[in-house]
């Protein structure tokens, strides 16, 4: 049954893409083409050094070369501009296609694939244009569609970030990740449903499922969520059995798993099953912060969201029980973070974009700011640092020859004002000038 429902939804998904290759502008490919921009000011993340008037030559969509700038027109007049690497957001949520003003949490369930396609669509251009070049898309509720967006962006048909997708989500029955809220006798189709497991035997086929499929990563929803109905952040869902066992299949494929954790003892229990990024963090306490230190996990802490589902939410009558756990949520994770910050800990830049409209997506760096971090610390964790945690370190969040050619420049200086990053004046991703 599962494979019959999977395979309409195939389907579908392949009509929604021609869809938009028909309907929508394409990106334009990188082609072998050699683009001179000339930055005012370069801010290189990983040495912390800022260097005045250079050349950033880009060649078949890679950085070719950083060096002064002598003479020449150039391509890409940046002279007035402070230029960084593209950005990476590490926990976006653009593939279920949220609503520009907002997300209504329920949306991927009042939607049909094709709608839903098609909003995922306008939102990875809105992402790619806030600056963010790359981003991860933690995990969708309608099965595989990040798949084919990925892929999609990667072919040039439309326009988008460079996406790493886990496929769906590991996930507990009525866990966090599963539909909830429904009455009791409402058929859930499977394509909802493709991640949920009641034993490791099963966390381990489904997380063979998914990376068969072609996900990059596996999604773990370890504890429960802020929003979701019946679903406690403070609780473990998946058993430390269940998520080694899939942890453990995403290792034997050269893969790795990153866990959704808000409660201590499941950040801990995800951390010794093998995760490579805590996502959330919320109740994150000293020891959690030492065993990831330790392991040498990267914690994922998205401290923007509080303020706008305590705002947008309240003014758009979102659930009771969402409204309680974000503020019993909100406060509490700020001050793990800063505690993670003093400590020292990994810390990479993931906001959930989709809770909010994906234009904001660099509003969570003045937060970071606030709560501890230097600007420079919090432009490396949404680019060298990021990197590190994707495994793609050369490759995106630097500037270094070889790595994609991914720009952005702001009129002013981030290292004095991080909040000139919520708005960037232009963008360039491999090569390509996207505004």
């Amino acid at each position: 049954m599962l494979a019959t429902t999977i395979g309409v939804g195939d389907t579908m998904r392949k009509l929604g893409l021609l869809l938009i290759a028909a309907t929508m502008i394409s990106a334009t490919p990188a082609a072998a083409q050699t683009i001179d921009v000339r930055a005012g000011r370069l801010i290189d993340p990983a040495s912390g050094q800022v260097l005045a008037d250079r050349r950033i030559r880009i060649v078949a969509g890679r950085i070719a070369a950083v060096e002064p700038w002598r003479d020449g027109a150039p391509a890409l007049d940046w002279s007035g501009y402070t230029v960084l690497p593209g950005l990476i957001d590490m926990h976006t949520h653009i593939a279920d296609g949220a609503d520009d003003e907002g997300s209504d949490p329920a949306a991927p369930f009042k939607s049909t694939e094709a709608t839903t396609i098609l909003k995922a669509v306008k939102a990875a251009r809105t992402m790619l244009r806030a600056g963010f070049t790359t981003v991860r898309d933690a995990g969708v509720y309608r099965g595989l569609t990040d798949i084919d967006l990925r892929d999609a962006i990667e072919a040039g048909t439309i326009e988008g970030p460079r996406m790493l997708v886990a496929g769906g989500y590991i996930t507990t029955p009525g866990g966090g990740g599963d539909v909830s809220g429904l009455a009791r006798d409402m058929p859930i189709p499977d394509t909802f449903r493709v991640g949920v497991v009641r034993n490791p035997g099963e966390a381990r086929d489904r997380a063979r499922y998914l990376l068969d499929q072609g996900a990059d990563f596996i999604k773990l929803i370890a504890t429960g969520a802020v929003l979701a109905i019946g679903s406690e952040p403070g609780s473990l869902e998946l058993s430390p059995e269940e998520m080694k066992a899939a942890c453990d299949e995403a290792t034997l494929r050269g893969k790795y798993c990153i866990a959704h954790a808000h409660g201590a003892e499941g950040i801990k229990a995800a951390i010794r099953a093998g995760a490579r990024t805590i996502e959330h963090a919320s109740y994150l306490d000293a020891e959690g912060i030492a065993l990831a230190k330790a392991k040498g996990v990267w914690l994922d802490m998205d401290i923007y969201n509080g303020d706008w589902i305590e705002e947008f939410g309240t003014k758009q009558g979102w659930p009771a029980e969402y409204l309680r756990k974000n503020r019993e949520t909100t406060d509490v994770q700020r001050r793990g973070f800063s505690a993670a910050v003093k400590a020292g800990a990994r810390l990479t830049y993931g906001t959930d974009a989709a809770v909010y409209p994906y234009r904001f997506a660099g509003r969570q760096f003045a937060y970071m700011v606030r709560f501890g971090m230097t600007p420079l610390q919090a432009i490396r964790s949404a680019t060298s640092e990021a990197a590190k945690a994707l495994r793609l370190e050369g490759q995106v969040g630097t500037l270094a020859p070889g790595a994609y050619g991914d720009l952005v420049a702001v009129a002013g200086d981030p290292l004095a004002d991080i909040k000139l990053l919520e708005k960037v004046a232009a963008v360039v991703k491999a090569g390509q000038v996207v505004r």
